[in-house]
């Protein structure tokens, strides 16, 4: 295994990270801006949550639901959803579910994101991306993004249609 450090990558390029991820609600009496895990930001008392909407931002297991966070995502800065083996593709679909309510804060993919799946990550919301991967970190550096020319199918981020793909699919109204 490589001793690779995390780093933030956006699309814009990298840059350092102003997040810490915290394990609960203690971290908030210090200066900065917290991820908290799920359960520990649906227990803190809605004055805290509303005091700390700048520095407060939540991180999402695969196996998680964001049933609990509809009514909360004006309190949040930014939505971690986590990637816990490259095989597991949860969090795609939650990025997607979270731009479609309207969330307009920071999407940030975290844990196994891999060079084959970032630019899917892109089209369906995320934003922002805890890198580790050290095959996915040299080519960011070398500014090679990759992916495919063309899609079918609906996301978050429209693409530009396709001569070949008059049967492209449409999202749902």
């Amino acid at each position: 295994m490589s001793d690779t450090q995390t780093r933030l990558w956006t699309p814009e390029g990298f840059r350092d990270d102003e997040w810490s991820h915290a394990e609960d609600a203690a971290a908030l009496a210090g200066n900065g801006r917290f991820i908290l895990p799920l359960q520990a930001f649906l227990k803190l008392d809605p004055a805290v949550r509303e005091a700390a909407r700048e520095r407060l931002g939540v991180l999402v297991q695969s196996g998680e639901s964001l049933d609990a966070l509809a009514d909360l995502l004006g309190q949040l800065s930014l939505v971690a959803l986590a990637f816990p083996a490259f095989n597991d593709g949860r969090s795609f679909s939650k990025a997607e579910l979270l731009r479609r309510r309207g969330f307009a804060g920071a999407v940030r993919a975290t844990g196994q994101v891999l060079v084959d799946q970032l630019s899917h990550m892109l089209r369906v919301g995320f934003d922002e991306f805890e890198i580790s991967n050290p095959v996915l970190l040299r080519r960011l550096e070398q500014g090679i993004v990759g992916g495919l020319g063309v899609y079918y199918q609906p996301t978050a981020q429209d693409a530009a249609k396709g001569p070949s793909y008059s049967w492209r699919r449409l999202p749902a109204a």
